[in-house]
């Protein structure tokens, strides 16, 4: 295989489990495989790839993929996708809540933009260029997010690439000087590398913790309850989006690549 054509077309089956006739037009990405089974029993159907890297279920032109976890992860589904060239790709993934004053677990963040403290997007786009995200896929997730009767915050997610900072008063130091709403480890990645494959992306991330004070760091035990109060809730914002573009024919390409 010489061309990226060539090894996209072959590695996404592989990667998920799924053909590339089989997919939808439209794309909702996670790291957390209770959102695949979550959506795939909604609507009855089969999870491919359970044995595979990346799972993935399909119902209604939206095919869910759990892609892992960190900034490779993020960046090499997003290649991948280029086999099928997705209408639009949502993120659903979960963050740290950085403004203790304003933030709770809980609480929905919008970004409108990503912080690329990750690296992994040096390798599609030069450090000036800002991670955006596609503004009439957050257009639609927002109207969303009020039809069911509830509310969001926005402002700009940090994503990293590192792990077990939360000890580290230098790191906090730093991100409180940039004045990020949220920290995570794929956001920026994904904006980036949309951008470069020419994919419109957007993100919703859920707050799972609080992670500048010891009592927020995230345990196991706060982990499933985020699970079991937030998740559907997320789940069901992100299917609820892709479906008001789908139902309007509306497109999202809100700029040229």
């Amino acid at each position: 295989m010489k061309s990226k054509k060539e090894i996209v077309d072959n590695w996404l089956p592989r990667y998920t489990g799924t053909e590339l006739e089989e997919y939808g037009d439209y794309i909702l990405l996670t790291n957390f495989n209770n959102y695949v089974v979550k959506f795939a029993e909604e609507f009855n159907v089969e999870i491919k790839g359970q044995n595979r890297a990346m799972p993935s279920a399909t119902a209604n032109n939206i095919t869910i993929v759990n892609f892992g976890m960190g900034s490779p992860n993020a960046g090499t589904i997003i290649d991948l996708l280029t086999a099928i060239k997705p209408k639009a790709a949502l993120f659903l993934g979960k963050c740290g809540g950085l403004k203790t004053k304003k933030n709770k677990v809980g609480d929905l963040i919008l970004p409108i933009a990503g912080i690329r403290g990750e690296g992994t997007s040096n390798d599609y786009m030069p450090a000036e260029v800002p991670a955006l995200p596609a503004f009439a896929l957050q257009k639609a997730i927002s109207t969303t997010i009020r039809d069911n009767g509830l509310d969001y915050w926005t402002g700009t997610v940090y994503t990293t690439n590192k792990r077990v900072w939360e000890h580290r008063k230098d790191f906090k130091k730093y991100l409180k000087s940039l004045r990020p709403i949220a920290i995570d480890m794929e956001t920026a990645t994904i904006f980036v590398a949309a951008f470069k494959n020419k994919i419109p992306a957007g993100a919703l991330l859920l707050v799972s913790d609080m992670p500048m004070v010891p009592e927020g760091v995230k345990t196991s035990k706060s982990d499933s309850s985020v699970t079991q109060k937030y998740v559907d809730m997320h789940l069901k914002i992100g299917i609820d989006s892709l479906k008001q573009l789908i139902n309007n024919s509306k497109t999202v390409k809100h700029l040229r690549f």
